[in-house]
């Protein structure tokens, strides 16, 4: 039940029609006793900038997650941002604090390797390659090089995006060997679609399948649908996947703990868990 009380956390993003979190956030509050909600907000590009302004002028607000296409334009929207989200260029957590300011935070790649670890596949020397250079893409090559991958590629269809990540992992990671330019994903140990390429039923595969081999780890960051195209591709081929959600279950307890309401682990999280596609 919400009442005067209760504390608001504002998803924000567009379209929200495949937003999963409230499913996720709100059964946990309820089981926890805790009176805070997720409320899904719609926000087209145009009018983001303006909206966080005003959203954050409510004496109900705690925080916001924040989902395409927004997670680049907010680092310039909030005072400070955390180191993790300045490596990755974007931000998919806002804070407000007592004092008024806005922190900035980044759990969208954390979310990734823990999920990918979590099922037993070591990233410490592996070699990576990340489809999508936007919000997420650089969140999750920031975590894929803070785990200790020995290589990783980037691809973009903006080749611009792609070499800007470049240069931001190669100034604080000057061992690691960066590469952009191809889309060929053969010879890496873990695959990562982090475009929103299967958003819609007769999209593509963002990369040729043929081209991996059955031991390739292939991950996906879309949730229109637990198996997208792509990992149906995937499993046939035998390889071990990671849906969407999983990432979602994995930073949830980090975003908890940004927001002050305690923690939780990836399976309280999904026991109370409603999604639904």
């Amino acid at each position: 039940m919400i009442s005067g009380k209760t504390t608001l956390i504002a998803h924000l993003g567009y379209p929200t029609e495949t937003f999963k979190a409230p499913m996720i956030y709100n059964p946990w509050f309820e089981q926890k006793g805790i009176d805070a909600v997720v409320v899904p907000m719609g926000v087209k590009p145009d009018d983001y900038a303006a909206f966080v302004k005003s959203l954050f002028r409510l004496s109900n607000i705690r925080g916001a997650l924040v989902t395409m296409p927004h997670k680049v334009t907010t680092t310039n929207l909030v005072d400070e941002l955390t180191p993790t989200a300045r490596i990755a260029g974007a931000c998919n957590a806002i804070l407000l604090r007592s004092d008024g300011s806005l922190l900035g935070d980044q759990f969208d790649g954390a979310g990734f390797t823990r999920g990918v670890e979590r099922k037993g596949r070591p990233l410490q020397g592996a070699r990576a390659f990340v489809l999508g250079s936007g919000g997420v893409g650089s969140a999750i090559a920031a975590s894929l090089a803070a785990s200790g991958v020995s290589a990783l590629a980037l691809f973009d269809t903006s080749s611009a995006s792609a070499d800007a990540l470049a240069a931001r992992l190669r100034k604080h990671y000057p061992e690691l060997e960066v590469t952009t330019g191809s889309k060929d994903p053969a010879g890496y140990d873990v695959v990562v679609n982090a475009t929103p390429i299967g958003m819609n039923a007769n999209d593509p595969l963002p990369f040729d399948i043929d081209r991996i081999s059955p031991s390739t780890f292939v991950g996906e960051v879309v949730m229109k649908s637990e198996y997208t195209p792509l990992l149906h591709a995937a499993k046939e081929k035998g390889c071990a996947v990671q849906v969407g959600t999983d990432m979602l279950f994995e930073m949830i307890p980090a975003y908890l703990e940004f927001f002050g309401f305690g923690t939780a682990t990836a399976d309280e999280l999904r026991a109370v868990s409603q999604i639904k596609y």
